[in-house]
């Protein structure tokens, strides 16, 4: 990887990759997502260090964002938000096992496991994934660089195509409201008597 002297440099890399992106699967996955809202899975998201906090943004957009006020929500959650669970786990055991044993408390067949890893190496996102896999989940992942191991194990993966760790963090969380989006457009496309009665954004102005 060539180092980046100027910011320059750093948006024109940004722009290339996104050139690159693999779009055939990203829509690809925002249909397994949205065929899990609709058969009223559960997505269980997770990662780790930048990861851990796009997989919470990813729940929380899927679950409050996509309410339009019908009776069906978006059962989606973050491995990563139960900090107690999370170290207990990492003291009493091991750190490679925060979101496999998680998994084991909650897993349903047909639910997804969906790992956010930029390097996709990640041992306690690969140990998860394992354990999805002989839960009868199924498996959906986030990476970067060519994938690493994790690709491999997911059914349906999107690969940044860079080698810079930053531009991948960028790159990976426009791919979450890529998803976010498109999966709440076509929810109100389903529901159009409801969409005018979801929440609202609350408009905010300098001083207010």
């Amino acid at each position: 990887m060539k180092p980046l002297s100027s910011c320059r440099a750093y948006f024109d890399l940004l722009a290339e990759s996104i050139s690159r992106l693999p779009l055939d699967q990203i829509d690809h996955v925002a249909g397994l997502l949205l065929r899990a809202y609709e058969q009223e899975r559960t997505v269980y998201v997770f990662g780790n260090g930048g990861s851990a906090a796009l997989a919470s943004h990813i729940a929380c957009d899927l679950g409050k964002g996509t309410v339009n006020g019908s009776h069906r929500r978006f059962r989606a959650l973050a491995l990563t938000d139960n900090v107690p669970l999370m170290t207990a786990w990492a003291n009493d055991a091991r750190y490679e096992d925060i979101f496999a044993e998680q998994l084991a408390n909650f897993a349903r067949p047909g639910d997804i496991a969906f790992a956010v890893s930029c390097s996709g190496n990640s041992p306690n996102v690969l140990r998860a994934l394992a354990e999805a896999k002989r839960r009868g989940l199924l498996t959906a992942g986030l990476t970067g660089f060519h994938g690493g191991r994790m690709a491999k194990r997911c059914d349906a993966s999107i690969v940044v195509p860079c080698d810079n760790m930053q531009i991948i963090e960028d790159l990976h969380v426009c791919v979450a409201h890529a998803l976010f989006t498109c999966i709440r457009a076509r929810i109100n496309e389903h529901s159009p008597v409801y969409a005018w009665m979801r929440p609202g954004l609350i408009t905010r102005t300098a001083g207010k």
